[in-house]
């Protein structure tokens, strides 16, 4: 069977201009097969196509084996760029047999979690320290809070935002290598972490 990741043989991409180099939805198709090789269940998946420039979004929505049903979800965003997908593909077809393109064309990937409102929220400087050691320099986070008010009387409720931006490497695709290992490790990390917190966070079990 072949691999979805794999392109077409250099010869043919050389013969055929109207074939893709890399097959996207492919490439999609393996990120979710991968990450239940790492625990996470799919919950979902989206794909756009943005009418006037043909960019697209491919979305998916992951949890953790044990986490079905849970609070905490994480969404998973690629983003094509026509002009880098276009360019990558003018590159390797203007490549002599058996060389490969240089590494500097990539895709957008976003890690997103999703956490509910909190009643009880941490304290957001002792949570992104330990969110730094959980997610490390392969999976660096941002993280940010948004407190939001039902009335001018009632307490806030604080909604967190955590953000993790990696880029998809083009050449690494087309060559099958970039599967993301030790990226989907430690997103699995992060959201068992934030899995384990959130029932304090909750207010459950008070």
């Amino acid at each position: 069977m072949t691999n979805p990741m794999t392109p077409a043989p250099r010869s043919d991409a050389y013969t055929h201009h109207d074939m893709a180099v890399i097959d996207v939805a492919g490439y999609v198709a393996e990120l979710k097969d991968h990450a239940v090789e790492h625990k996470f269940h799919v919950h979902d998946e989206r794909h756009f196509v943005e009418t006037y420039s043909l960019r697209q979004f491919w979305e998916v929505d992951l949890h953790p084996e044990e986490g079905c049903g849970g609070p905490i979800d994480l969404h998973l965003a690629l983003e094509v760029e026509p002009r880098v997908l276009l360019a990558f593909e003018d590159a390797v077809v203007a490549l002599p047999d058996e060389d490969d393109p240089p590494d500097k064309w990539f895709f957008p990937l976003t890690f997103n979690w999703g956490v509910p409102p909190l009643p009880n929220p941490p304290d957001l400087l002792r949570l992104a320290l330990d969110l730094a050691g959980v997610g490390g320099v392969e999976l660096p986070l941002e993280i940010s809070a948004t407190d939001s008010f039902a009335s001018a009387t009632e307490a806030p409720v604080r909604r967190l935002t955590i953000v993790a931006r990696q880029e998809v490497s083009l050449a690494r695709v087309l060559a099958g290598e970039e599967l993301l290992c030790e990226v989907f490790d430690r997103a699995l990390g992060v959201t068992r972490f934030l899995l384990d917190s959130s029932p304090g966070w909750l207010g459950q079990g008070e």
